[in-house]
């Protein structure tokens, strides 16, 4: 990228100034299931069959925030974090549908 001084004026640059907003929102409703998650399975001696969905969503979540910060790549980093949420979602919703399942409601 050229500097200010020799670049011209009708030169937008590129990078995406709120590229910030979907991974922090992401990332603050996900990392408190994510530690409960994660207290949850190493008290059950282990990952088990969620392991798959909390290693996923960690690498959805981290990849939202490693993007490059290019506008262009906004479609990607939203559907990371959407998907990374999910992801660590993923096992509470399923234990609470069991449990409500297993109540007879």
């Amino acid at each position: 990228m050229l500097p200010d001084d020799i670049r011209p004026n009708n030169v937008q640059p590129r990078l995406h100034r709120t590229w910030w907003r979907a991974p922090l929102v992401a990332s603050l409703v996900g990392l408190p299931f994510l530690v409960l998650e994660y207290r949850w399975f190493r008290s059950e001696d282990g990952i088990g069959a969620f392991g798959g969905a909390f290693y996923w969503s960690v690498g959805l979540l981290a990849l939202s925030w490693v993007l490059p910060h290019r506008r262009s790549l906004r479609t990607p980093r939203v559907l990371a974090a959407g998907a990374g949420l999910g992801c660590v979602l993923l096992p509470m919703l399923f234990a609470l549908a069991l449990g409500a399942a297993l109540s007879g409601i």
